[in-house]
């Protein structure tokens, strides 16, 4: 990052909700610091202490941010010997400040990893803390503050090994026998739930693709592929890209969370079925790395 640069724009995220202070306290924080900078609340609703759903949530968001620094917090290890950290990524096109616990990796990764890193440990630039248990005021806002004003990172804290940062747990889809084991990642507010699946990654060779057999947690429910809601009379299960380009499942004028009781993590088998529960047959996971018969 180019010494002095400064940044319009603190994207933030938390967990804190809307009911307390927190966020409102955060802000003023950041005015007090850089009172020309636009704050923009990404979502303040992440479960507490519900690091993975940040992290996700985090990165589903990043590709539209502006440019500038991003400040998330999702930190039940606050006041323990967890690193606090700020990393530039980029180029310099932005830095992202919170706990050194998972939850900024999978946008790091996402937007290429990091250029360098530094441990938020100069005092100079932190609140005093009355206790030890807000960061998010005393140590992160204020960080977030003075990199988008202008200060470097190095004047921050001690640089560290980008390759010692915690990294992010993102789960795996795996093909068994009786289908493709895939996961609940998310779960909006309508009840649909995103699943780690590419729409590309399935294949059934000449067979019908549009209907599917769905088990979760000892419940059966046959499914069709749609494209959108509409596609589906009241009721009815179907799979869909959603929003961010993984396959989700959803209900027609309903929650699919709801009517299935999903939850996140909960694991989600698919294998084709041709309109009829009695014949389904798994489904494969298209191997991207393979070439087609006759390839060189």
């Amino acid at each position: 990052m180019t010494k002095n640069k400064k940044y319009e724009t603190i994207s933030f995220l938390s967990d804190f909700g809307i009911s307390d202070e927190f966020v409102g306290v955060v802000h003023s924080v950041i005015h007090s610091i850089a009172p020309f900078v636009k704050v923009i609340d990404i979502t303040h609703g992440i479960p507490h202490y519900d690091i993975r759903s940040g992290g996700l949530a985090l990165a589903r968001s990043s590709q539209y941010l502006s440019p500038g620094v991003v400040l998330a917090v999702v930190d039940p290890g606050v006041g323990t010997q967890r690193r606090a950290i700020a990393v530039e990524v980029g180029g310099g096109e932005s830095v992202l400040v919170g706990p050194d616990n998972g939850l900024l990796a999978p946008t790091v990764a996402l937007v290429g990893g990091a250029d360098r890193a530094v441990s938020l440990t100069e005092t100079k630039y932190q609140l005093p803390a009355p206790g030890p248990t807000f960061a998010g005021r005393d140590i992160f806002g204020p960080a977030a503050a003075h990199i988008a004003a202008g200060v470097d990172l190095l004047e921050l804290g001690e640089e560290i090994d980008v390759s010692t940062l915690m990294p992010g747990l993102i789960p795996i889809v795996s093909n068994e026998p009786d289908g493709i084991h895939t996961e609940v990642l998310w779960i909006d507010q309508y009840g649909n739930a995103q699943i780690n699946l590419d729409p590309n990654e399935l294949e059934v060779g000449e067979a019908d693709t549009n209907h599917f057999e769905i088990k979760i947690a000892g419940q059966t429910r046959m499914a069709k592929r749609v494209e959108t809601f509409e596609d589906l009379s009241a009721g009815e299960l179907g799979l869909t890209v959603d929003s961010y380009g993984l396959v989700a499942l959803v209900i027609g004028r309903g929650s699919a969370a709801e009517e299935m009781k999903l939850r996140t993590g909960d694991q989600v088998v698919i294998s084709f079925t041709e309109n009829s529960p009695s014949q389904s047959v798994p489904v494969a996971l298209k191997k991207l790395d393979e070439k087609s018969e006759g390839e060189s």
